[in-house]
């Protein structure tokens, strides 16, 4: 086991640069059902070493994608002093949507007593400081999960049981609804309706300038018009922010082997280096959780009001608070 650094005073607040790696030592380890934790679903888990108490990620992956391929991403954000969890929902024979936010569900009421029996010695979690992000199909389970909706026709919404944790915080990481708009599967979370999202939550939206975009002659667009970041963003309520990342498409943000190099031949990638579109997911996303788990609006003021601090061109960039 690595030697625990000396004993930290995380203070949410202390002045860090969000797109570079934080100051905490980080640890990932995959924990299986199969451990006396008992999680519902295998889960991979990413924390800092360091002795203290964390706000705590909920992070669900994309459709086909496994938790494990957005290690540098999960790295990133919590060496900023955060504790990542990112559920496996499915192997290769996919689930339906549903039952990805009800598993999600089930992950959420396991983070208060399963949680704590997987971490390092004397990290623990902030369970009251709980945030939810999701990439791609993860995006709207991310979504449907703080909306409290499974499908249409459900009678007592999750988000009213009584046992699962309150979300501060959601971040839909080019969140998408579907294939196309007559390929919707529920739950079908768009009304197309401005701000008409029935959730108290602040959100956050980063989306990708070419995820909408073909791929090649015969392979559709990955987030397509009309399902994808933008109105996702349209439908939230404030306080809402949205990030473009111009130049980069649907799967940049994942880290770089060969079978997430497959992937980019059916998801349009962009041209720059994907570890800056990392580093800058990844700042977004500490720079939100900073603001509305830790009260510390520092970075996100300074990303919204000059977005040339990223590493990636993001335009546009928009914060609408009320």
């Amino acid at each position: 086991m690595a030697t625990l650094p000396l004993k930290a005073k995380n203070t949410l607040s202390e002045s860090s640069d969000v797109f570079e790696t934080g100051k905490y030592e980080v640890n990932t380890t995959t924990v299986r059902t199969t451990h006396p934790s008992a999680p519902p679903v295998e889960v991979f888990r990413v924390t800092p070493l360091t002795e203290g108490t964390y706000p705590v990620l909920l992070f669900c992956h994309g459709f086909m994608l496994a938790s494990t391929w957005y290690t540098n991403l999960l790295k990133h954000i919590a060496s900023h002093g955060y504790i990542v969890v990112a559920p496996q929902f499915y192997g290769f024979v996919p689930i339906s949507n549903p039952e990805e936010v009800e598993r999600a569900a089930q992950v959420t009421q396991w983070l208060s007593t399963g949680l704590p029996l997987v971490l390092p010695e004397k990290v623990n979690p902030d369970i009251l400081n709980l945030a939810l992000s999701g990439h791609s199909r993860g995006g709207k389970t991310a979504f449907a999960l703080a909306l409290g909706r499974l499908d249409q026709k459900q009678k007592s919404p999750i988000r009213d049981n009584p046992s699962l944790p309150k979300f501060k915080a959601l971040i839909g990481i080019d969140p998408v609804e579907g294939t196309s708009l007559s390929d919707r599967p529920p739950p079908q979370i768009l009304k197309y309706i401005p701000r008409c999202f029935n959730m108290s939550v602040p959100v956050a939206v980063i989306g990708t300038g070419y995820g909408n975009q073909w791929a090649g002659p015969l392979i559709h667009p990955c987030a397509p018009d009309g399902l994808n970041h933008s109105e996702f963003f349209n439908e939230s309520k404030p306080p809402a922010c949205y990030f473009l990342t111009k130049e980069y498409g649907h799967c940049d943000m994942l880290d770089d082997n060969w079978i997430v190099n497959t992937s980019r031949v059916v998801c349009k990638s962009g041209t720059g280096r994907r570890d800056l579109m990392r580093k800058s997911v990844g700042g977004i996303v500490v720079a939100f959780l900073k603001t509305y788990l830790g009260g510390d609006e520092k970075d996100l003021d300074a990303i919204v009001n000059d977005p040339s601090v990223a590493p990636i061109i993001l335009d546009p960039v928009i914060y609408v608070k009320e």
